[in-house]
């Protein structure tokens, strides 16, 4: 006598053999769409560096617009260009987990709330790479409600602030979310980094209430943390831990691809 077709056997084949489809259709898909959704961050990418550096052209194919953009590679403890990584393919966030190209970091030195940096990181240039008319450094940090990742513009001059985006970010609606506003972002062109031409530390801050100099920037309204947050991310960005002594060799007019000695302050073990 066949199996009645409410029998627990007949329910749990149909119930296999229903997970069993439904995981090659997804799986299959997954791997399908995998070439578009990397298409698609990559576009997304390349169109957040055109905007920072107030390039972008709606209506413009986003290769086509990139073709001025370099990237490369560079050595945070020296400010020297390298070779060993492909700049079209290298990942800083995973390089910050490895331990052969990464650090960790703890109390005052991880302002930025980052736990682990990148020795290494991709710039962009903007032009002739050799003398570029712009400098698009990757900036990431800690926000209110979680981290915030973006990108900032500099001059070729190695101080004037072109601008500042954010791709990445959880900060509320109306508030620290304000990151994204045009206006807001909009105050930071030709503001300084460092407040003279020696200087690796930098002053670039947002401030309460009206910002009055060429170092400062209006701080976010009703959102401290979010502020602190961006202030605290580019004064780590900024300073020796970060892209320093690579800003300095534009101020001092010193090509990045000639050799220089490592920072012995940079720690690269482990735990450091």
């Amino acid at each position: 006598m066949a199996a009645s077709n409410n029998s627990i056997k007949k329910i749990l084949i149909v119930a296999f053999a229903l997970c069993i489809v439904c995981s090659v259709i997804v799986s299959t898909a997954a791997v399908a769409l995998r070439p578009l959704q990397q298409a698609n961050q990559e576009a997304d990418r390349k169109s957040n560096i055109l905007r920072v550096a107030n390039l972008y052209q709606p209506g413009v194919p986003i290769d086509e617009q990139f073709e001025s953009v370099t990237a490369r590679v560079v050595d945070l403890r020296t400010g020297e260009y390298t070779d060993e990584f492909d700049p079209e393919t290298f990942d800083g966030f995973e390089a910050a987990r490895d331990p052969a190209t990464g650090r960790t970091l703890s109390g005052d030195r991880d302002i930025a709330g980052l736990s682990r940096q990148e020795m290494y990181s991709t710039v962009y240039l903007v032009g002739d790479p050799e003398d570029p008319e712009q400098i698009i450094l990757p900036i990431r940090g800690q926000g209110l409600w979680g981290r915030m990742r973006g990108f900032f513009a500099v001059e070729g001059d190695g101080n004037t602030i072109v601008g500042i985006t954010y791709y990445e970010h959880s900060e509320t609606p109306g508030l620290g979310g304000e990151v994204e506003n045009p206006r807001w972002q909009a105050l930071w062109e030709g503001k300084q980094i460092y407040a003279d031409s020696d200087s690796i530390d930098p002053a670039i801050r947002l401030v309460k209430g009206g910002a009055s100099g060429e170092t400062e920037v209006d701080a976010l309204s009703g959102a401290t943390l979010t502020s602190n947050g961006v202030t605290n991310m580019l004064q780590f960005w900024l300073s020796a831990e970060g892209f320093a002594e690579y800003l300095a060799r534009f101020r001092d007019g010193v090509n990045p691809d000639d050799a220089a000695e490592a920072d012995p302050d940079f720690e690269t073990a482990e735990g450091a």
